[in-house]
């Protein structure tokens, strides 16, 4: 079960946020939960230990998260 302020990593390959596409060698972005957005599926939104072009929390379903 993911958490609010639970460090994870996140797959962000193939995503794109705005105006910013993440390539396939986006596998593993480090960040923490805020909090949980969504039930069905449960999506999570997530403060990212780096910014990737201004980018900097993104809001990605439970399968692309890994507790570290």
């Amino acid at each position: 079960m993911i958490s609010a302020n639970t460090r994870v990593r996140v797959n962000l390959s193939g995503l794109r946020v705005g105006e910013v596409s993440f390539g396939s060698a986006v596998t593993d972005a480090v960040g923490t939960v805020l909090r949980q957005t969504g039930e069905a599926p449960p999506t999570y939104l997530v403060k990212l230990l780096f910014s990737f072009k201004g980018v900097s929390q993104v809001e990605v379903p439970e399968e692309r998260l890994k507790p570290l």
